[in-house]
């Protein structure tokens, strides 16, 4: 026992850390403040009554319903929802990918989660009136609403990738058999679906124990260009793949390469330079401007489309340079690939009165109140804002959300504000999180008095113990 905690007492030093003051950010209460920040006043209990409906039952649905219980004295909420999963834990699925947890740890039942008094439609919304203020669900129900709040989420779009054979889009966690048909199968791998998960962590068995037999290996790793979830999860499964190599003594027999779409690989300058100097520190190569367009799944040849501005002359009339977008195709082959599919928002809310040209709800960013309709709010995934498509960012979100529709429902204006905040635990290492958070200053905003940089052993320990009761108990309750 006593050796167990000096080894504990010696990770913590290096921390910078005391046990005791470790203990303190550790606790329920320490935890508290990775909640969000919004600048939303303590709430009064109020008598104001309409009709709310919710159309999505994921995190920030199931929550926001539960904090507005809390506040309404007589709440009429209902939620529209066909999924009886939508409050699984999807940041777990990371840890499945890794071995490290079983997919049944990352299972919650949406009717467990359900706030006393609110009622499920458990159907899918398909047709939005706006102003007409109802929504008509897949089983033709016509569902009336005073204010609508809109957390649908968002659906991965691997159709976009040539030769997986795939004509549809699908969620998180949900049907995914036309998927499975080609991802999860001959090291072709995706974390953000659940099965997908799982079928990550068989696959890099499969990957490391070829590199055991001195099979020369070769992992790749995707990330496009569109609005994604969490853009530090295409690194973590990158990370993690590269400690089950150096735990198994075979890191040397394998290369890791990183391909983005974008130009940065992060979109924090400062994350941005600790990750770049890690992928340096762990040997993994990264190429931007590299969209993935195409899978062989038979040959293990991924086919990415290489782009880049050149310039193509020069505008007399204008007095500047022309510039074009020159593409080349790139066939890399692999023995292990992750794909960070392309995202896009619920089709039913995209091709909406609702949605926007890019599909996403259109929001003011701040108070997350529709720019046409003031009795709609948005949220989550499918708000139409800079960043914060993690957890994270509902955290902070659903507050807001609450205190400005009881001040609308009240007669009030909208005076709560997002500030972007957005918490994104990367996991380095068997062992290690980087602890990134930030907001659209793109600048960190740590919660701890600690170098948000670094990587750190208790941050593991809160990434493995500790947020997801915090979501389980804090954030789904509505009280956190």
């Amino acid at each position: 026992m006593q050796e167990g905690m000096e080894i504990i007492d010696a990770h913590f030093k290096n921390e910078g850390l005391s046990r005791r003051d470790a203990m303190k950010l550790l606790t329920l209460g320490g935890m508290v403040g990775l909640m969000g920040n919004a600048t939303a006043s303590p709430l009064q209990s109020s008598e104001a009554s309409a009709k709310i409906l919710i159309v999505g039952g994921g995190l920030a649905g199931i929550a926001t319903a539960a904090r507005l219980s809390h506040y309404l004295e007589n709440p009429d909420i209902t939620i529209i929802e066909p999924n009886e999963f939508s409050v699984s834990y999807q940041a777990g699925q990371t840890l499945v990918a890794g071995g490290i947890w079983e997919d049944g740890a990352t299972i919650y039942r949406t009717d467990d989660f359900l706030p006393s008094g609110v009622t499920l439609i458990r159907e899918k919304a398909m047709m939005f009136d706006p102003e007409h203020n109802f929504v008509r669900t897949s089983e033709g129900k016509k569902v009336a609403y005073d204010y609508l709040v809109v957390a649908a989420g968002l659906k991965l779009d691997f159709s976009k990738i040539e030769g997986l054979g795939i004509a549809e889009t699908i969620t998180s966690r949900g049907d995914d058999a036309a998927v499975r048909k080609s991802v999860g199968k001959n090291g072709v791998t995706s974390i953000y679906f659940a099965n997908g998960a799982v079928d990550t962590w068989t696959n890099m068995q499969h990957f490391v124990e070829a590199a055991k037999k001195g099979k020369r290996v070769k992992g790749i790793f995707t990330q496009p260009s569109s609005p994604i979830k969490c853009t530090g999860a295409p690194k973590k499964i990158m990370y993690l793949t590269d400690a089950r190599l150096r735990e198994a003594g075979v890191r040397d027999n394998a290369s890791l390469s990183f391909y983005l779409d974008g130009k940065e690989l992060f979109e924090v300058p400062t994350f941005k330079q600790a990750i770049q100097s890690q992928f340096e520190e762990r040997d993994i190569t990264w190429l931007h401007q590299h969209n993935l367009i195409k899978v062989d799944t038979e040959s293990k040849i991924a086919t990415f489309d290489k782009h880049k501005k050149v310039k193509a002359g020069w505008d007399e009339a204008l007095e500047q340079e022309v510039e074009q977008v020159k593409h080349e195709r790139v066939e890399v082959p692999f023995d292990f690939l992750h794909i960070t599919p392309p995202m896009v928002a619920v089709e039913e809310v995209a091709n909406s009165p609702i949605g926007s040209d890019q599909g996403w709800v259109p929001v003011n960013k701040e108070t997350l109140q529709h720019t046409k309709y003031p009795n709609i709010f948005a949220l989550g995934d499918i708000a139409g804002i800079p960043m914060g498509k993690t957890g994270g960012s509902i955290r902070e979100q659903y507050k807001v959300v609450v205190e400005n529709l009881i001040a609308v429902m009240e007669g009030k204006e909208p005076v709560a504000k997002y500030h972007g905040y957005t918490l994104c635990p990367i996991i380095t290492s068997l062992g290690t999180v980087m602890l990134a958070e930030y907001d659209w200053r793109k600048k960190p905003t740590p919660t701890f008095p600690l170098d948000p940089t670094k990587e750190r052993w208790i941050w593991w320990l809160l990434e493995l113990y500790l947020l997801k009761p915090l979501t389980q108990y804090g954030l789904l309750s509505g009280r956190l």
